[in-house]
């Protein structure tokens, strides 16, 4: 599949999912992607990791592409992440993000099954076939526990021309050096960790869809414009600008801290999960505070927790003005 030079490049943040009374709030996710596209983000990814997709029923996930799509009205794409542990359910969270016009798709390796590598090829090419939208894997064997092979590779790529690229979420340089080597450096690769944002970067990964995205959307497209203009200094400096928070957002399982400072940036109003997923203690409440304090980004104070933060602000003042 020949792209536009342009097409799936960039940040594109894997939005958190935020929930009211143990409902998705559809209401605030959509507020969410309108500070993205504020911020300059090139595009985002719905039912990533940080979404907590596997707490949400195939039917929640569907509709959360179709808003996504309904409000970001083409001002930048949508990536959709359809895929499950189930065969079935991937092929119909696929089918159903590409009737609702998401502009990619990225499907997981499935986990807990622990496939072969030939049933990966068999996997990969079935589901990639009942749909046009350029395919992207999603590599994160920490999560799966199972890694794709670059003979896997190979032999998806003969058999699925929309296969486009990667989503690269392991610990591997010299993964995506082979990846960009064997297939060209138009062969998108998409950092899955934060701490190697800029390294992948710097040896040609096509762009970022990291958590932290959620937080400081802005100065991780910043890097990648810079990485892309060649501006490697100002890319090393926003690398350890963000450094101390990309390290943060795993100090406990994702999305638990990103969803706490977001809550204290006023970007969401509570930091609610589904069970088993819970809020973090107090010890690492105080650890993300002093964090937020330390990135600019400024916690919310205590006694102010109720209040909107400037994020919010501008977000209801933008739609307020749309709906006059």
């Amino acid at each position: 599949m020949n792209l536009d030079s342009r097409q799936l490049r960039g940040s594109y943040p894997p939005l958190i999912t935020p929930f009211k009374g143990g409902a998705v709030d559809y209401e605030t996710y959509a507020r969410l992607i309108e500070f993205q596209i504020a911020e300059g983000s090139h595009g985002i990814v719905v039912n990533g990791t940080t979404s907590e997709p596997s707490t949400l029923t195939a039917e929640e996930r569907a509709r959360l592409v179709r808003v996504a799509v309904e409000t970001s009205r083409r001002r930048i794409p949508v990536v959709a992440a359809t895929g499950s542990q189930s065969h079935a359910e991937t092929v119909w969270l696929t089918e159903q993000a590409d009737a609702a016009g998401a502009d990619a798709v990225l499907v997981v390796t499935p986990y807990y099954i622990r496939p072969p590598q030939r049933g990966l090829v068999e996997y990969f090419v079935d589901v990639g076939r009942r749909t046009a939208l350029p395919f992207l894997i999603y590599h994160i064997p920490g999560r799966t526990a199972v890694s794709v092979e670059l003979d896997t590779m190979e032999r998806i790529a003969e058999r699925l021309p929309t296969l486009v690229g990667i989503k690269q979420a392991v610990n591997d340089l010299g993964f995506v050096s082979q990846l960009l080597d064997r297939f060209g450096p138009e062969f998108r690769v998409f950092v899955g960790l934060e701490e190697l944002s800029f390294p992948m970067l710097a040896v040609g990964a096509t762009g970022l869809m990291n958590a932290v995205g959620n937080l400081a959307p802005r100065k991780l497209a910043r890097l990648c414009d810079a990485v892309a203009s060649g501006s490697l200094g100002e890319a090393r400096a926003l690398h350890y600008e963000l450094f101390e928070l990309n390290r943060a957002v795993f100090w406990d399982t994702n999305p638990i801290p990103i969803k706490y400072m977001m809550k204290r940036l006023g970007l969401i109003a509570a930091n609610e999960h589904r069970l088993p997923m819970v809020p973090p203690d107090r010890e690492l409440e105080a650890r993300l505070d002093a964090v937020l304090a330390r990135a600019r980004l400024g916690p919310v104070p205590r006694s102010a927790e109720a209040a909107e933060g400037p994020e919010v602000q501008l977000l209801r003042q933008r739609s307020e003005r749309k709906t006059r």
